[in-house]
C-alpha cells in the first residue's frame, strides 16, 4: 500500500504542471522549427484525409489510413470528451475551455510528429507479416541501440497501463448504463468482456473494421444532437464565448453551486483535460496508425492533426457549449452528471438527457477499452512474443468484469501514473528526433511540388539518413 501511495502522489504531480509545461515547451519548439507547419498545411490536411476517405490506399500496410485514424480515435474519444470537459468547467470555470483549445492547437504538431515517426521507423513482423510501429521502434531505430532500453521501459509501462484500461473504462460504462437502466453490474461486465473478446480475436483488421463503423457514427450522432441544442439556445452563444475568453484571464467569482476559480485553476484544468482527451504526446496513437497503407510517413501524420481537431476542437467543444449555453454550468454538478443535466434541460426531460449521455458514454467507453487492450497486445508481443497475447487478452477481459463491479480509485491512479510516465518519455524523444521529423516534412513538401512519390513508405524512408543530414 505504501508503494501505491507513492505512485499515486507521483501521478498527481506528473498530471499537474510538469506534464503541461513539457507539452507546451515541446509543441512550441517543434512549431517554430517547422514554421508552424500544422497551421500552414491545415486545409491541405483536411482535403487529403477526410476528403479522401474512399480513395484507394497507396503503399504498404495492413489497413486503410481512415481505418487507422478511426482505431486511434476509438481510444481518444471516450469518457473524457463527455465527463472530462464538464469537470474542467465545474472546477476551472468557463475559461478552462479557452486553455483546452490552446493545448489542442499545440497538440496538432505533437501528434503529427509522433505518428510520422511511427510510420518512418515501423517494421513488418516476420511471423505474421503485419506492420508495427511506435515509440519502441522509433527509439530503437531512430536514436540507436543505445536507447533501446528506453523503448523497453516505455513498452513495459504502457503494457501495464493498458491492462488496467478496460477496468476504468467499463466502470464508467456500467455507471452510465445503471443511471438509466437497473441492470446487474455482473451482467454488464460479462457481456462487455465477451464482446471485447469477439472483436479482439480479429486483431487489428477486426478492430479497425469495428472502429470504422462505430466511431464516426457515434461522433456524428453526438455532434448533430449537440448542434440541435445549440440552435435552440443560439441566443446564449455570444455570451458563452464572451465568458470563455474573459474568464480565461480573470478570476471567476462564486455563483450558484460554483465555488469560484482562479486563472491558474482555469489554465490547469483546461490544459489537463485537453491533453488527457486527445492523447497528443503520449505515443499511443502511432501504435494504430503504423498499420496504415501509405507511401509517405507524413501522409499518415496529417491524420494526427485531424484526429486532435475532431476530438478536442469538435467533440469536446460541443460538450462545453451545450453545458454553458443551457446555463447549468454553475449548478454544483460535475462530470457526466453535469453533461446529462445540460442535455436534460435542452430536451425538457432530465430522463431523456440522462439516457442520451448514458448511451454515448457506453459506446465511447467500450471502444476505448477495446483499442487499449490492442495497444497492450503490441507491448507484450515486443516483450515476449505471440504466446503472451492470448493471456493478455484474457486478463484485459477479466479486468473489464472487475471494473463493472465497483469504483476503482486505486486503478485509476495507477493508470494515470503509467500514462503520465509514457507521455513524458515520448515528448522528450519527439524533441530529440526533431531533425528526422523536419527532414520528412521537407521531403513531403518537395514531393508535393514535383508530384513524384515512391511506391511505398519504406522506399521513402531509405533516404531518411541523407535527408536528416541536410536538416539544420
Amino acid at each position: 500500500m505504501f508503494i501505491i501511495n507513492i505512485l499515486m502522489a507521483i501521478s498527481n504531480w506528473i498530471w499537474g504542471w510538469p506534464l503541461l509545461i513539457l507539452t507546451f515547451g515541446v509543441a512550441i519548439i517543434l512549431s517554430i522549427r517547422f514554421k508552424f507547419f500544422q497551421f500552414r498545411i491545415f486545409g491541405h490536411a483536411l482535403k487529403n484525409t477526410l476528403g479522401k476517405i474512399f480513395v484507394k490506399t497507396e503503399g504498404d500496410g495492413d489497413i486503410s489510413p481512415f481505418q487507422a485514424c478511426c482505431t486511434a480515435l476509438a481510444s481518444t474519444l471516450g469518457v473524457g470528451n463527455i465527463a472530462g470537459v464538464s469537470v474542467a468547467i465545474a472546477t476551472g470555470g468557463p475559461g478552462a475551455i479557452f486553455w483546452m483549445w490552446f493545448v489542442a492547437l499545440l497538440g496538432f504538431i505533437v501528434k503529427f510528429s509522433e505518428i510520422t515517426l511511427g510510420l518512418a521507423y515501423r517494421e513488418r513482423d516476420p511471423e505474421t507479416g503485419l506492420w508495427h510501429g511506435g515509440f519502441y521502434w522509433y527509439v530503437k531505430r531512430g536514436l540507436g541501440k543505445g536507447w533501446k532500453w528506453l523503448g523497453i521501459v516505455w513498452t513495459i509501462i504502457l503494457g501495464c497501463a493498458m491492462v488496467f484500461a478496460p477496468a476504468v473504462q467499463i466502470n464508467s460504462l456500467t455507471a452510465a448504463i445503471r443511471t438509466s437502466f437497473d441492470l446487474n453490474p455482473w451482467i454488464i461486465g460479462v457481456i462487455s468482456a465477451i464482446l471485447m473478446a469477439i472483436v479482439l480475436v480479429g486483431g487489428i483488421k477486426g478492430i479497425s473494421k469495428f472502429a470504422e463503423l462505430v466511431v464516426p457514427f457515434m461522433a456524428l450522432a453526438y455532434t448533430v444532437v449537440s448542434l440541435y441544442v445549440l440552435v435552440r439556445f443560439a441566443g446564449n452563444i455570444p455570451g458563452v464565448f464572451g465568458m470563455i475568453f474573459e474568464d480565461a484571464f480573470t478570476p471567476v467569482a462564486a455563483t450558484g453551486g460554483f465555488a469560484g476559480s482562479t486563472v491558474l485553476l482555469a489554465i490547469r484544468w483546461g490544459l489537463a483535460r485537453g491533453v488527457y482527451s486527445n492523447e497528443a504526446g503520449t505515443g499511443m496513437a502511432p501504435l494504430a496508425h503504423s498499420s496504415a497503407a501509405v507511401n509517405h510517413p507524413v501522409k499518415q501524420g496529417l491524420w494526427g492533426i485531424v484526429e486532435v481537431f475532431v476530438d478536442t476542437i469538435v467533440v469536446c467543444t460541443m460538450t462545453a457549449l451545450v453545458v454553458l449555453s443551457t446555463g447549468v454550468w454553475d449548478s454544483g454538478e460535475s462530470g457526466a452528471a453535469l453533461t446529462s443535466k445540460a442535455f436534460g434541460v435542452a430536451f425538457n426531460s432530465p430522463v431523456a438527457g440522462t439516457i442520451f449521455i448514458s448511451v454515448i458514454i457506453a459506446f465511447f467507453a467500450f471502444t476505448t477499452a477495446l483499442v487499449n487492450v490492442y495497444y497492450g497486445e503490441i507491448c507484450v508481443n515486443i516483450l515476449g512474443g505471440k504466446k503472451l497475447i492470448m493471456p493478455y487478452r484474457i486478463l484485459g477481459c477479466i479486468f473489464a468484469i472487475v471494473g463493472a463491479l465497483g469504483a476503482l480509485s486505486t486503478l485509476w491512479n495507477l493508470f494515470d501514473f503509467f500514462f503520465g510516465v509514457c507521455a513524458v518519455c515520448n515528448l522528450v524523444v519527439c524533441f530529440a528526433m526533431r531533425k528526422q521529423i523536419g527532414a520528412l516534412i521537407s521531403d513531403y513538401l518537395a514531393r508535393l511540388k514535383s508530384g513524384k512519390w515512391e511506391a511505398t513508405a519504406a522506399a521513402t524512408v531509405e533516404k531518411l539518413p541523407e535527408l536528416t543530414a541536410k536538416e539544420h
